[in-house]
């Protein structure tokens, strides 16, 4: 686990829109590249570090699609510059099958790209594969983040690391607490599972949570020495219950909270230093 002291810098990404929601949900869920431009610059400016991308086709699904993704990444980057980390998603939705995930990830070339354990390591059958794609992420200089959804992936992980299979001493984890169910509700509770003894400590490791406790999950996790994730993919609420006006009124109302826990913001600089990036 990371340092639990007060004086370490919190990283806060933002996840806009997901792969499940539409304007239908809310008006400014961010869809298009200019949109997403927009949304990272608000976002920057209100705290974050990292922006969470997903795509989707002209009828508003969810896409693997590197031009989608390079034609989103050049908005934002056309927007704020080196200033935002970028991340691209992997998700399936039960869409996509691994091969087809990691085949997205090598045509983009992203900077960083989430990968959940459970959909491209399905059996110990598809280990042997897994390895080599994060052998190309380490020589491509992309980072992952494994996504996480119960403490026995934790454990698993945690396996595959001991046998050799993951070429990182240490690789950034993403705590999913919930799931994408209709009217989740996370509670902070749900992260004790995570952090109990017998479970692998992750020096980097963030949260998300869903539901409108999202800001008091991800404070909880950030005073346990995690770092946070929130926006529009996993909640669109305020901690009053109403609703969210942007993306970038969540990451303001978790960067307050944290200010207030005496937890300083981490930059996208800084980010990047404490997950050993290079940018490209």
């Amino acid at each position: 686990m990371q340092s639990q002291s007060s004086d370490r810098p919190v990283a806060i990404a933002v996840a806009p829109n997901g792969g499940r929601r539409s304007k239908a949900d809310h008006p400014g869920l961010p869809m298009t590249p200019a949109e997403l431009a927009r949304t990272a610059a608000e976002c920057l400016e209100a705290g974050a570090a990292m922006i969470h991308l997903h795509v989707r086709d002209r009828d508003g699904r969810h896409i693997l699609d590197p031009d989608a993704y390079r034609a989103a990444t050049a908005a934002i980057r056309q927007t704020v510059g080196n200033a935002m980390v970028v991340q691209i998603t992997s998700e399936a939705l039960g869409v996509y099958q691994p091969g087809r995930q990691m085949e997205a990830v090598r045509e983009t070339r992203p900077e960083a790209v989430s990968l959940a354990l459970r959909e491209l390591v399905p059996d110990r059958d598809a280990e042997p594969v897994f390895a080599s794609f994060l052998d190309w992420l380490k020589r491509e200089r992309v980072l992952p983040q494994i996504i996480l959804y119960d403490p026995g992936e934790a454990l698993y992980l945690c396996d595959l690391q001991r046998r050799g299979m993951i070429p990182w001493d240490d690789v950034p984890v993403l705590f999913v607490l919930g799931r994408y169910t209709t009217s989740q509700q996370s509670a902070p509770t749900d992260l004790l599972p995570f952090l109990s003894p017998g479970i692998p400590a992750f020096s980097s490791f963030m949260v998300c949570a869903f539901g409108r406790d999202e800001a008091a999950c991800v404070s909880a996790g950030a005073l346990l020495g995690g770092d946070v994730r929130v926006g529009f993919e996993n909640n669109l609420l305020l901690p009053d219950g109403s609703t969210a006006p942007t993306n970038a009124s969540l990451v303001d109302t978790v960067a307050r909270m944290l200010r207030g826990f005496g937890r300083p913001i981490q930059t996208p600089a800084s980010l990047r230093h404490a997950w050993g990036m290079g940018h490209r």
